[in-house]
């Protein structure tokens, strides 16, 4: 067995009215990444007001993180990640977008 130390901080911010608070928690040099499901993120409007939250940080978009995400999908994400030069990503959405950003993260 290998000794290692594994630090992975996620920070999570839950509530209304909470997207003010982007500005100050990404970094301001940052190309952002936003991850999201199947879309009611984007109908709804949300993706729009956060990308205008970001404010003139560069933000890309990956959707489609479906419940119970496949490997296939996270492995996509990362490719993406790695082909746009991404360095920060947010995720939008429940449990299932959230748990793949983790991974695709590592």
């Amino acid at each position: 067995m290998f000794n290692f130390d594994f630090y992975n901080p996620t920070h999570i911010v839950f509530g209304k009215d909470r997207l003010d608070e982007l500005d100050a928690l990404v970094p301001k040099d940052a190309k952002v990444l936003i991850t999201y499901g199947g879309g009611s993120a984007v109908r709804s409007g949300l993706i729009d007001r956060i990308v205008k939250a970001l404010g003139n940080r560069k933000v890309e978009q990956f959707g489609g993180i479906e419940p119970n995400p496949s490997l296939e999908t996270c492995e996509r994400a990362v490719a993406f990640i790695k082909e746009h030069g991404v360095d920060f990503v947010l995720a939008v959405g429940g449990g299932s977008v959230v748990d793949a950003t983790k991974l695709i993260v590592m």
